[in-house]
């Protein structure tokens, strides 16, 4: 293997090569698995489904990747904005039907405190590293009274924070990123600390997700 591949790479390098349908892995502290993009990509299952079916228009899907719900969500005529850091991801939102821009959350983002679902599905809860600045920031984002609904790690008590690295199956690797999984369990006490009621949880085909409310008039915290 050369210098040049041995030297890390930004993240989306990898992360669009799997969109592309390079085989990448994602390490996670002790955790490995696949970058996933066949599901992301997939016709949409039960838990796609019932998740859409949970959403509160407008929609801002965090992490879109390539667009499968905010493509559906149009196609049901309910308003939903894509977001996400990776310009493949976009063009693959937008070509699947898809409102999608190229924006980070953690900048500004189109109708801040006015969008009645905030969307963190695919694990996108790990965003930052930080779960309680990510539900912070959604919380700003969301309407008063709105939603925040949050793929949770199947495990209620996960609660983990550290560097993750994508490897190629050509031998590169990514530069570190920060990464978090957190369980239902976790999620509930910072969504609690946050002022976020947990309205629903459920589980469904070893997925789990939560439905977080906002308060009904917005509050300082």
């Amino acid at each position: 293997m050369t210098a040049e591949a041995q030297r890390p790479v930004n993240p989306l390098v990898l992360f669009e090569a799997a969109l592309g349908g390079s085989p990448v892995t994602a390490v996670h502290l002790s955790h490995v698995a696949p970058v996933d993009v066949a599901a992301w990509t997939a016709e949409r299952d039960a838990v796609d489904e019932a998740i859409v079916a949970l959403c509160e228009g407008p929609v801002l899907d965090v992490g879109c990747g390539p667009g499968r719900f905010a493509a559906a969500l149009a196609v049901r005529g309910v308003p939903a904005l894509g977001i996400d850091v990776s310009r493949a991801a976009v063009r693959r939102a937008r070509a699947r039907g898809a409102v999608a821009l190229r924006r980070a959350v953690e900048g500004p983002v189109p109708g801040e405190g006015r969008w009645g679902t905030v969307l963190l599905a695919d694990g996108n809860i790990g965003i930052g590293g930080d779960p309680r600045a990510l539900l912070r920031r959604c919380r700003e984002l969301a309407r008063p009274g709105g939603l925040v609904l949050v793929e949770a790690d199947p495990n209620p008590d996960t609660d983990v924070s550290g560097p993750l690295v994508l490897h190629a199956e050509d031998g590169r690797r990514s530069r570190p990123m920060p990464w978090a999984r957190a369980g239902s369990r976790v999620l509930r006490a910072i969504g609690a600390e946050l002022g976020l009621t947990t309205a629903q949880e459920w589980e469904l085909a070893g997925r789990v997700m939560m439905s977080l409310r906002t308060p009904s008039a917005a509050e300082p915290f």
